[in-house]
Parts: C-alpha cells; structure tokens; sequence
C-alpha cells in the first residue's frame, strides 16, 4: 500500500452521515490501511470491534465541531469514547474563548481531556490513545495561531490539527508551516479539510504534516494508482 495513504485519517463526520456510510468507511480504511478511521462518536461501537487488530485505529472526536462545550462536558465525552474503544481522540480546541482572550482556560480545557483520556485508558489497562487538538485556524489571527500551539502543545498535545472540516476554511500550507514550526519534533502535525487530491495531500506533506485529514480516501488511492501505471 502506498505510503501516502498510511499517513490518512479516513473522516466520516458528515452531519447526516448514517451507519451504513460508517460501514462503508471502514471497509475503505481497512482496504488502504489508513492510519485511522474517524468517525462521531455514537459510532465507535460499529467500528471498534471491525477495526480491532487490522492496523487502523479507532478514533472519534470530542467537542466536535465548534469547541464551545464546558470542559466537564468535553471531559466526560473524551472518558466515555476510550472506555468505548477509541483509540485517538480529535478535540476541538475552545477557539472561542481564545478570542475573547480567556488563555487559561482554553489551556486547562485541553489539558482536561487530556487528563480524562489517559484516566479511562489506565482504568482499561490500555496506553494514553493519541490526543488531537483541532485548533480551528482559519478563525484565528497569525498570533492567535501561535498561541493556540503554544497552549496545546503545553497541555499535553499529541498533534496540532489545522481545521475541523467544518469552518470557513481547511488546511493551508502555511498553516502546516506554521504549526510544524512552532511544535516539537515529538508532536505531530494533522493537516485537514479540503484536501481532494494527491496533489493536496503531497503539498500539506512538504509543509511538515506527519497525518492527513479527508473523506475522500479512496478518490486519492484511485490517482496514485492511476500515477503508478502511468
């Protein structure tokens, strides 16, 4: 399989998606064994015990899709989905409350659910799942930008996530930039919303991803394929 797709979060988080859309995207991340598969988390039931030992993890996401929840609320979502199987958690940083200026508890609001996933990982024995902060940039000033990363990487950020998908604008190569810039080597970097195309998924890479982020999976497998007998 090629590497490219080894680098996909496989995304079904449409507002009206159904179980058997769910179902379909399984059978797409276990057919490019994608990194992950995505999907809200009422679903994780389907798609654990079908995912469980293929390679593809299991995630779902938390805050999902505007960040404004309480931190007890996120807290309880992020603790119920690992009890639940999932094994990445993409939360939606609380932008709003940093655009009103209000750092400190945008800061403890990740570093809660950070808590929150490892905690219900020991009570299962399990390792810490892999924590995404969806940062949500196309909202925010270049500063605002900067500071964001600052904050999740503090609180415990096992990846600074460009976009929901959701908002007015995805993933930007400099945006990518600036991330890969301003996070440690250990912290990787997830590039999604708008990506389509090989083309998408090869620019975000240069940038300094280290995982992507689309529901168009299997259109890209089907260009690298096309790329390959070209």
């Amino acid at each position: 399989m090629h590497d490219l797709l080894r680098l996909i979060d496989h995304s079904v988080l449409g507002p009206t998606c159904t179980e058997a859309e769910v179902l379909a995207g399984c059978e797409v991340a276990l057919r490019y064994s994608t990194a992950a598969l995505v999907v809200p988390p009422v679903w994780l039931p389907v798609i654990v015990p079908r995912l469980r030992g293929s390679g593809v993890k299991a995630a779902t996401t938390c805050g999902f899709p505007l960040g404004v929840n309480t931190t007890a609320a996120k807290t309880v979502e992020a603790y119920d989905a690992v009890m639940a199987g999932a094994e990445e958690v993409d939360m939606v940083m609380n932008y709003s409350a940093l655009r009103s200026g209000y750092e400190s508890l945008v800061e403890q609001d990740i570093r809660a659910v950070v808590t929150a996933c490892a905690q219900a990982a020991q009570r299962l024995g399990q390792s810490p799942p892999v924590v995404k902060v969806i940062l949500e940039m196309c909202y925010l000033s270049e500063a605002e930008k900067r500071r964001a990363a600052e904050m999740a990487v503090a609180a415990g950020a096992d990846f600074l996530k460009t976009s929901t998908g959701m908002g007015v604008g995805g993933a930007t190569v400099a945006d990518v930039a600036l991330l890969r810039a301003a996070a440690p080597e250990a912290v990787g970097v997830k590039a999604a919303g708008g990506l389509r195309t090989v083309a998408d998924c090869r620019r975000m890479i240069e940038a300094g991803a280290t995982r992507l982020g689309t529901s168009a999976t299997a259109a890209i497998a089907r260009e690298l394929e096309d790329e390959a007998e070209g």
